[in-house]
């Protein structure tokens, strides 16, 4: 499973990196909306862990962009937020999110939305 962990903490990106390799998984790292765009312009993901507020690009607007670029929606973009209100989620659903998992992150959630896409044949 390729997986793009698109986060712009230091601290975050520390934690799920060490939650994928406690699951024995690797993750590409990228900073904001906008390295996501590059990184998937030179490799193909299975999965983005996409942070909702990011610097330059945020998650909603990098999602848009990738949603209208890459029409096939094979790349499955899980939302990483803060989950405040209902219409956040919502938000996430429109701008083309497939998932949506609330900050901290915890490894058993992790491990759960991630199960439901290494079973689509990735």
């Amino acid at each position: 499973m390729r997986i793009l962990l698109a986060e712009d903490n230091p601290c975050s990106q520390e934690l799920m990196l060490r939650m994928l390799k406690y699951m024995g998984l690797y993750a590409d790292v990228a900073n904001d909306g906008l390295d996501v765009l590059h990184a998937l312009e030179t490799r193909s993901y299975d999965v983005i862990l996409m942070d909702i507020q990011m610097p330059k690009m945020d998650g909603l607007e990098a999602t848009k962009a990738i949603r209208h670029r890459w029409h096939d929606r094979s790349i499955k973009i899980i939302a990483v937020t803060g989950c405040n209100q209902e219409e956040d989620r919502e938000m996430c659903f429109q701008a083309g999110m497939d998932d949506y998992m609330c900050k901290p992150v915890k490894r058993e959630d992790l491990e759960s939305v991630l199960s439901r896409y290494r079973s689509h044949g990735h």
